[in-house]
């Protein structure tokens, strides 16, 4: 299985989307494709075995649409192809709108004394003339709108239908009804009818949808401003270190073990690790964090960050497609192509929309002719269903919206990876927070060594190497703490042998001889050893907030360990924040009852689940996922978040309905998280609940115009008020109705980009 995110072009609606998605659907081994007609994007998965590339482009072509790879790379913002053809199609629209709309003008004037039964005599007798007419419409009709014509043909071989059907024959219905008014005047004559034209209607209707088009273009060029800004971030050139000479070269050049040296103000042009000098780095711009961050011999440093202070050298680890900045490109991305649940129905209407509308069509002319006799009035009702009905603002609707708020979660640092995630955030009812590294700074110290019981000729310093040389073959941060604190101690360790893991409980080796066993008072008790002599000291320590290791050595316990892990400054704040928000907030630890519930009480949670073993976490997800909204309702399944940050933490951030990863965390939480912190404070995870929350609300509007304009809209065109106020909807403002729609919508979803988290306190 592979997938694939591809550029279309050619797409003018929502049917078109539609049109393209059973395309590629139909290619032999697409396992499933996304079609978002505003991010104009597919995403493709499907068996390399089966299909590849060519197939599934040689699908879109034959379908009447053209596709490009999404482009993965880093570009410059000057480089971007996608501003350059978005910019060259509204030149073309702002040239085809002025023309249009001077030549409508000029027929919206002569066609005054038809329209008013007035004789204005400044206005010129020749514009009256309906050869004069004509002569001016053409033009507009198959240069302006000649894109309506021939998607709409194309559509018409392929046996679909899009809302170019609707505007070619809207306003070909009103051109060819005018020009045969032009060429037979006499057979309306005979028939008692007057031989009027309705040249303005067609052109006039062609300039809006064009101008609405224009407009709509322009607004979503603006959607996609996110991931323009963040392009832009990029250095162009990197100062690199070679056989001892500095030279400046293109980033393009930059290689993976290039030394580069980077002075105070210059932005670091990729990422890498420090090996030289020291300087504090405004990371803000991928982060969100706003204050510098110092950086050391051995810190990594991220491309596109400012140096402030001082100057250093680092060695570059990642380039190109791998650096950070061009991860969150590439998420972001993928975000903005991804289809949210709440578009399903949206794109069910879409999918009989423009056959419902012909046929709404149809039945408008029949009934009109039928009752009324009157063929003219028939035909306008007709030609205003055609032109007023828009899929379009269905379409862009969700997508818009989509568009806009992960490009605002980008913004401020906060990654969310499609748009299911964004809908899924904003139901939470049950958020549940890892302490350590999450709620905790992730870096614990021992604050407290006691030895007890040890034998005569074992002091301290010697229990302490035993229990270092074991604990550095771990990876956990308490193991980390200990060998830490062995090394400020100055004390050397040896070789440990048969080291074994014992996931949740301790770790276990031996050392000179001595079989040492470093893990909880729980683990001890199940292994048999008596771990009286150091409850005292666990139990004041353990209410001090303090995780407790016991240290045995060859079956019996010789000292124990106090250690502490600082909360993060942001931790209390952004509990009660997420209280306000009307979410049960719960912590989720390893730690034992005493400690756990010391640490919630500090940052004000209510409800903790200790000494829970790694394996047992997404246990504890589906537990909380199962309890339910309360006694008061029908039991159904709770929609819960689990914010964590390590490799532990993987199948807890899968199993939640919502994974939110903090960023300074692994690889393998991040990867299996919905929405990632960059910075890892956890007023971020406000933050994104929050913009969701927006962006649903923003969606949910936009949804609500576009049906109610659609569901007003086509029974005010097809004449339902005439029978009791004798008003007809005439087809010029059915047109600049439909052109206004899909901007209304566009326009609401960028309202968006206004967003500011309330930071609650």
């Amino acid at each position: 299985m592979d997938t694939l995110t591809l550029k279309l072009r050619g797409m003018s609606c929502a049917s078109c989307a539609n049109n393209i998605e059973q395309a590629i659907s139909s290619v032999p081994g697409v396992m499933n494709c996304n079609v978002n007609f505003g991010a104009e994007q597919a995403t493709i998965s499907y068996e390399q075995r089966r299909t590849n590339l060519e197939k599934i482009q040689a699908a879109i072509d034959a379908a009447g649409y053209s596709s490009s790879v999404l482009q993965e790379e880093m570009l410059s913002a000057e480089d971007d192809v996608e501003k350059a053809s978005r910019l060259a199609e509204q030149r073309e629209l702002t040239l085809k709108v002025v023309v249009g709309a001077v030549i409508s003008i000029l027929l919206m004037v002569g066609s005054l004394p038809m329209m008013t039964g007035l004789n204005l005599p400044i206005i010129p007798h020749f514009l009256h003339n309906s050869w004069v007419q004509l002569v001016l419409t053409t033009p507009v009709q198959f240069w302006c709108g000649g894109s309506f014509y021939r998607n709409g043909w194309k559509a018409f071989k392929r046996r679909a239908a899009t809302m170019d059907t609707l505007i070619a024959l809207g306003t070909g219905a009103a051109y060819l009804y005018s020009l045969f008014v032009t060429l037979f005047p006499a057979f309306f004559i005979t028939q008692g009818l007057e031989p009027h034209v309705y040249y303005e209607v067609a052109a006039t209707v062609i300039t809006l949808i064009l101008l609405g088009r224009l407009l709509e273009n322009r607004a979503k060029g603006q959607t996609s401003e996110a991931i323009r800004k963040l392009i832009g971030l990029q250095a162009r050139d990197a100062r690199v270190i070679r056989d001892g000479v500095e030279m400046d070269i293109p980033i393009a050049e930059v290689q993976v073990n290039d030394v580069i040296l980077v002075r105070p103000g210059e932005k670091i042009p990729v990422d890498g690790e420090v090996i030289t000098g020291t300087s504090t780095v405004d990371e803000a711009m991928v982060t969100g964090e706003s204050l510098p961050v110092q950086k050391q011999p051995g810190d990594e440093v991220i491309g596109a960050t400012i140096n402030k202070t001082g100057s250093f050298q680092f060695r570059v680890t990642r380039v190109g497609k791998d650096t950070f900045l061009s991860q969150i490109v590439k998420l972001v991305q993928q975000a903005q192509g991804s289809k949210a649940p709440i578009q399903r129905l949206a794109d069910q209407v879409t999918g009989w929309f423009v056959p419902a509308v012909i046929a709404i069509a149809i039945a408008t002319f029949v009934i009109w002719f039928n009752f009324m006799g009157n063929f003219t009035l028939a035909t306008i009702t007709t030609v205003g269903v055609l032109i007023i009905a828009c899929p379009c603002a269905l379409g862009l609707a969700t997508p818009t919206s989509v568009m806009v708020g992960t490009g605002k979660g980008a913004e401020n640092g906060i990654l969310i990876k499609g748009a299911q995630s964004l809908e899924q955030a904003h139901k939470i009812q049950t958020i549940v927070l890892d302490k350590t590294g999450t709620l905790t700074q992730g870096k614990p110290t021992v604050t407290d060594f006691v030895a007890v019981n040890g034998t005569a000729d074992r002091n301290e310093i010697q229990l302490l190497q035993l229990a270092a040389s074991v604990e550095r073959n771990s990876e956990h941060p308490l193991a980390e703490a200990v060998v830490k604190y062995a090394q400020s101690q100055e004390v050397s360790l040896t070789e440990a042998k048969n080291f074994l893991a014992n996931a949740g409980s301790g770790v276990q080796a031996v050392v000179a001889e001595r079989f040492v066993q470093i893990g909880t008072q729980r683990w001890m008790i199940e292994l048999g050893i008596n771990t009286d002599p150091i409850q005292q000291y666990k139990d004041a320590w353990e209410a001090a907030g303090k995780t407790v290791i016991l240290i045995a050595v060859d079956g019996e316990i010789e000292g124990v360990m106090g250690i502490a892990d600082a909360l993060k400054p942001s931790s209390a704040a952004a509990v009660k924040a997420l209280q306000k928000l009307g979410l049960e907030v719960v912590m989720l630890t390893g730690d034992n009852r005493k400690t756990a519930e010391a640490i919630a009480q500090q940052v004000g949670i209510g409800r903790v689940f200790p000494e829970v073993r790694p394996d047992q976490k997404a246990a504890i997800i589906q537990f909380l996922q199962q309890e339910g909204l309360g006694t008061l309702k029908k039991q159904e399944k709770s929609l819960v978040a689990m914010v964590g940050d390590g490799i532990n933490d993987a199948p807890a951030l899968a199993q939640a309905d919502v994974g939110i990863a903090i960023g300074t965390g692994t690889d393998v939480a991040i990867a299996a998280s919905d929405i990632t912190l960059i910075s890892g404070d956890l007023q971020g995870i406000t933050t994104a609940i929050q913009l969701s929350r927006a962006t649903i609300r923003n969606i949910q509007q936009n949804l609500f115009f576009a049906f109610i304009y659609n569901i007003i809209g086509i029974p005010v065109a097809a004449g339902i008020l005439f029978p009791i106020f004798g008003w007809l909807l005439n087809p010029i403002i059915a047109g600049a109705a439909m052109a206004l729609s899909s901007v209304s919508v566009v326009t609401n979803a960028l309202r968006l980009r206004n967003f500011q988290p309330k930071i609650t306190s």
